[in-house]
């Protein structure tokens, strides 16, 4: 009875990256079919270590127990292969055969199958375990706290900065005085038309 403290974590299995979980099963399948099943125990051994389930300590046991049969058969045979009988050379071959096949698909099936379960790996700055829960007092707290209106603080009032310049404003700008030129210049064009329509009446009189 752990009362209101925190519950206690249970260790949780890290998952390898995918590259290295690929390598690892190449490698131990590899040597599996090149030792024509002797080193069948290797991958049978990952997997109970791995996975830490007592059937998988119990099919390593087996396995070792048949390539101990084996290899005491393949010592057995004679060196000539003419003095081999054909039941013999037969039966010698289902045997590693079954080990090959049996051995290695249940390897693959039962590792992948075992990481599929632990999920995905976390990414990169995630906590890798979830935080312990709080006691009672602490959530009763927590709880209370949320449904607490929050009251608004009154900032403080900030006094001027006495030594920084007061800003001055922006003088006018002087209106264009395009607007009086053009004036001026429309004063000198009417005067001269005047001037021409005095001459030809003059022009005309005499």
């Amino acid at each position: 009875m752990h009362g209101y403290g925190p519950m206690p974590q249970q260790p949780t299995t890290s998952r390898p990256s995918p590259a290295t979980l690929t390598t690892v099963r190449v490698i131990l399948v590899a040597l599996t079919v090149l030792s024509c099943g002797l080193l069948g125990w290797a991958p049978m051994l990952r997997l109970a270590i791995v996975t830490r389930r007592p059937r998988d300590w119990f099919l390593l046991v087996v396995v070792i127990a048949l390539n101990v049969g084996l290899f005491a058969l393949i010592m057995a045979t004679p060196d000539d292969p003419d003095q081999m009988s054909d039941a013999a050379a037969l039966f010698m071959m289902l045997w590693i055969l079954g080990l090959l096949a049996g051995v290695i698909t249940y390897y693959l099936y039962a590792e992948i199958r075992h990481y599929n379960t632990l999920g995905t790996p976390a990414p990169y700055g995630a906590p890798a375990h979830p935080a312990p829960p709080l006691p009672y007092q602490q959530q009763h707290l927590a709880r209370h706290q949320q449904h607490q209106p929050r009251q608004h603080q009154p900032q403080p009032h900030q006094p001027p900065n006495p030594y920084t310049a007061p800003a001055t404003p922006p003088t006018p700008k002087p209106a264009p005085q395009r607007l009086d030129q053009v004036r001026a210049e429309l004063d000198e064009l009417s005067d001269y038309l005047r001037q021409e329509n005095k001459d030809s009446r003059d022009g005309e009189g005499r």
